[in-house]
């Protein structure tokens, strides 16, 4: 990633966080915690994940390898790979693995201290060989959504932490890996009160683990809520800044799942991040995670309907499905379109091509060119040669 989630509460097992012997209901719960949003007064999980069962097979898709084609591109971009859609993921980063620099498998979820649990298919070598063939380094992401104070109980105890770091060390150490990603989200359920005790729990911990995968030559990447003006809870950027090779920074769910209908990433928003980002940690350390997916609203806020999840692919297939106009919204970047469900009106917001390249002379602006999609086959085909323009 992200980061995120009512939908993808079922698709959230991919988290790493989710263990394979979670439940439906268990993974649902925990996707269910929404991401960081701009007006939030405290940052809440953020990577949205769609069930298992969502066809991403919907019309866009590129055919041919390399759809980008021509001369070598610049290795700019990292990407999450979902592990409920990882075959296709893994097809599709080999499609643009000229571009990748990183992969990171949503493979692990950490349960407890000393518990780190695989989700289906993780570590499968054949994705670890191809991907390596292709290039792209393999960092997959340790995600975590324990009940609340279970992650504040491990950091704030010195022995705890220490536990935790050796299983994640382990855990780098059952394949080929290149490094891990910690994508670590409880900090939103932290109260007042210990949250600088949490905070600096964190920082020891990035510190140890980023320290000890580094003497085998492995890189530590650190997932993170945007800072911005109205944020609060959120892990040290500076810290994380020191130790980290890189820090990503989950740039989306501006408007979530259990909020109201809009924009999932903005424009203005992305400035407000990358100037408090670039302030405390170097630009060539950040990666502006960006958006391949979107929201399906009940247009009316007192309806009882649901939200749902849907990717470009799955959002472009309904609006044509629909016959519903496509929509641009110039102040933030971002494509919608409306439709009626029977009675019922409702809105979709998602990202494509178009909103990438409205967003991208921010990054530029900031000097910050390295970039994460969540997720792979999730994504707009046209997004790609956007990204390598820079």
């Amino acid at each position: 990633m992200g980061i995120r989630l009512d939908l993808m509460v079922i698709g959230f097992l991919a988290h790493p966080s989710r263990t394979v012997a979670l439940t439906l209901a268990g993974m649902l719960a925990a996707a269910l915690l929404p991401a960081a949003s701009a007006a939030a007064s405290a940052p809440v999980p953020a990577h949205p994940l769609p069930p298992p069962s969502l066809s991403t097979n919907a019309p866009g898709s590129e055919s041919g390898p390399h759809a980008g084609g021509g001369a070598a591109l610049p290795r700019t971009v990292s990407a999450w790979l979902p592990y409920w859609d990882q075959e296709g993921a893994y097809q599709d980063a080999l499609r643009h693995s000229e571009q990748l620099h990183t992969v990171s498998p949503f493979w692990y979820q950490a349960i407890s201290a000393g518990r780190i649990d695989p989700h289906p298919g993780a570590g499968e070598r054949r994705i670890i060989d191809g991907l390596h063939r292709a290039g792209a380094k393999v960092v997959p992401t340790v995600m975590e959504t324990m009940k609340k104070g279970a992650l504040a109980a491990i950091l704030t105890d010195p022995a705890q932490r220490t536990e935790h770091a050796d299983a994640l060390m382990r855990t780098v150490s059952t394949r080929d890996y290149d490094g891990l990603d910690l994508d670590y989200e409880s900090i939103a359920a932290t109260g007042e009160s210990t949250y600088r005790q949490v905070r600096d729990g964190f920082t020891a911990l990035a510190t140890d683990l980023c320290g000890r995968l580094h003497k085998l030559r492995k890189q530590c990447v650190i997932t993170v809520f945007p800072k911005t003006r109205t944020t609060g809870r959120i892990w040290d950027y500076a810290a994380i800044g020191r130790v980290a090779d890189r820090m990503r920074i989950m740039g989306y769910n501006l408007h979530w799942s259990s909020g109201t209908p809009g924009p999932i990433s903005d424009t203005a928003w992305y400035d407000d991040i990358l100037t408090r980002a670039t302030a405390l940690v170097p630009a060539a350390k950040l990666e502006m995670g960006l958006p391949a997916y979107g929201w399906d609203w009940p247009a009316d806020p007192e309806s009882s309907a649901k939200t749902g999840h849907v990717t470009w692919k799955t959002a472009e297939a309904l609006r044509i499905k629909k016959g519903a106009p496509y929509q641009f919204d110039k102040v933030s970047g971002t494509p919608h379109f409306s439709y009626l469900d029977g009675d019922e009106r409702r809105e979709v917001w998602y990202q494509d091509a178009r909103g990438i390249a409205e967003h991208m002379p921010v990054l530029r602006r900031h000097g910050v060119r390295n970039t994460a999609i969540w997720a792979l086959n999730f994504e707009d085909p046209n997004m790609w040669p956007v990204l390598a323009r820079g």
